[in-house]
């Protein structure tokens, strides 16, 4: 249970508008002024699963250690764009210290849209954290210990329960079908619509979320669940808030802010998914302003 905008109502419509900036997230968002975001939503790419093909990109290290202290930077620097009742929300997934199987490039290394260079390093173990073949990495919590070591308030771990989870063909451990979502808060005294989404009894919401995935006719590898984006955005803003994305990918985060009446900042490296989040957002809000 959810309260939406209702019909008619308009307030913060006029404010609607979403800008688009292209270029690495680190470097953005030093050019952004600080407490102009009330709210970010974000799901970053996840280590050694895609080449995006960008120079500059995360989730392409040699080591998952290097992955952690690139993700503390921009969410440092995410940190200093948040108004001081400002909150994150971070969807980010796990993986394993080499991919099981075999085969010419390694364990099960040829993944989505994997490239060659991601292929052989997942041959390896990573030489950290005391990492053995086969280990599941722990990634969600070892990115969010470390945000909280750097000074983000750690206030709430969310299990994303996949309503149609990505088959496995895996015989010795359960398939994955979870993903992490962490709230965190920039200081003691946030905002949190508790109101704005509510278990269907009326209880407050709980801290797993049965989701589903969207039809992917966004042509992006990983789209992120407009659903997921909604909760996050309706607990963690007003409606003329603006929410951040800095990870923007095919732009659900900023569609859905749209829809709710915010506005949305998104910022992406690759130059085709730009593209591809303008036409999907002009396409979804009419009366949006994109730039």
């Amino acid at each position: 249970m959810d309260k939406r905008p209702a019909e008619g109502d308009d307030q913060g419509l006029t404010q609607q508008r979403c800008t688009i900036l292209r270029g690495d997230c680190r470097t953005v968002l030093e050019q952004q002024p600080p407490d102009s975001v009330q709210c970010c939503v974000t799901s970053p790419p996840y280590w050694g699963l895609r080449d995006y093909e960008c120079d500059g990109q995360v989730g392409v290290e040699q080591s998952p250690l290097d992955y952690v202290n690139q993700l503390v930077h921009v969410f440092r620097a995410v940190r200093r764009v948040l108004r001081g009742d400002g909150t994150l929300w971070l969807n980010i997934g796990d993986g394993y210290a080499r991919n099981g199987g075999t085969g010419k490039c390694g364990p099960n290394a040829k993944v989505g849209n994997t490239k060659r260079l991601i292929q052989r390093r997942n041959c390896r173990v990573p030489e950290c954290w005391g990492l053995k073949d086969r280990d599941l990495l722990g990634m969600p919590w070892r990115v969010a210990f470390a945000l909280q070591e750097d000074g983000w308030i750690l206030r709430s771990h969310i299990t994303w329960i996949k309503k149609t989870p990505m088959p496995e063909s895996v015989r010795n451990r359960p398939s994955n079908a979870t993903e992490s979502v962490f709230l965190f808060a920039k200081s003691p005294r946030y905002y949190y619509d508790s109101s704005a989404v509510r278990e269907e009894s009326g209880a407050n919401l709980r801290n797993y979320w049965l989701i589903g995935s969207d039809s992917n006719d966004a042509r992006h590898p990983a789209v992120f669940p407009t659903e997921l984006a909604r909760r996050c955005i309706l607990l963690g803003s007003k409606p003329g808030d603006v929410v951040l994305d800095p990870f923007a990918g095919s732009g659900t985060t900023g569609l859905a802010a749209l829809e709710l009446h915010r506005s949305a900042v998104m910022i992406e490296l690759n130059e085709d998914y730009i593209a591809l989040m303008k036409r999907r957002i002009r396409r979804g809000v009419q009366q949006a302003l994109v730039v």
